[in-house]
């Protein structure tokens, strides 16, 4: 998890300029320090590690894949299944879109939400994002406990994942923040994301008592 990359107009030169730390040091109440949002592969710790960053900076935690759920009355596996990959993507797109409208979230999106181009242009505007990057060995044992996603139904995850990795790797490098997600506590990850973003970010931490 030591490997950081950030892109040419990283985070903290593009988003250090926004509401933070005032004259005294200390954040206020009325700050309003753009939403964290997770992007990448299934398996990659997303929801695990966005619900300890973002107790640790005192946000709210929002799942895409729960909110999209409750939206369709319907488990991801049923509307895939009911309605087919298409369907989903755009109802994907809709709920990702009224939920980037909220304040003060970390937003954990599923695998291939990212793919969008309308979706990475409404994250640019109104977060910063970041990419849990894993190997193909850190995701297959991962995704092997848990059968129920859907694009893991052929009986092949390595072969799956693989090509997954291919196809959206290169897209998911144009987040602002890339951190290496490997089999280490979720709080590690989450004081790596921390050391990589605005000076405002650590100050919430602070503030909320996170331990690093």
């Amino acid at each position: 998890m030591s490997i950081i990359a950030m892109t040419p107009d990283s985070a903290g030169e593009q988003h250090a300029a926004g509401p933070g730390r005032g004259d005294s040091g200390e954040v206020s109440e009325q700050d309003a320090p753009r939403s964290l949002v997770l992007v990448g592969l299934m398996g990659a710790g997303k929801s695990s590690v966005g619900r300890r960053l973002a107790q640790a900076i005192g946000f709210d935690f929002v799942d895409a894949d729960t909110e999209i759920e409750k939206a369709a009355g319907a488990t991801i596996p049923e509307i895939f299944a009911e309605h087919g990959e298409a369907a989903f993507r755009d109802g994907e797109r809709k709920v990702i879109a009224r939920l980037l409208g909220q304040k003060r979230i970390v937003l954990a999106t599923g695998g291939g939400a990212y793919m969008n181009p309308e979706t990475r242009r409404r994250i640019a505007a109104s977060g910063i994002s970041i990419w849990l990057k894993a190997d193909l060995d850190v995701l297959v044992r991962r995704c092997a406990r848990r059968g129920h996603r859907p694009l893991l139904q052929n009986g092949d995850i390595r072969g799956t994942l693989a090509r997954l990795m291919e196809e959206r790797y290169p897209v998911y490098a144009e987040a602002d923040i890339t951190v290496i997600s490997s089999d280490v506590p979720h709080e590690e990850v989450v004081d790596e994301i921390l050391r990589h973003l605005p000076e405002t970010y650590r100050a919430l931490a602070e503030k909320a008592g996170h331990q690093s």
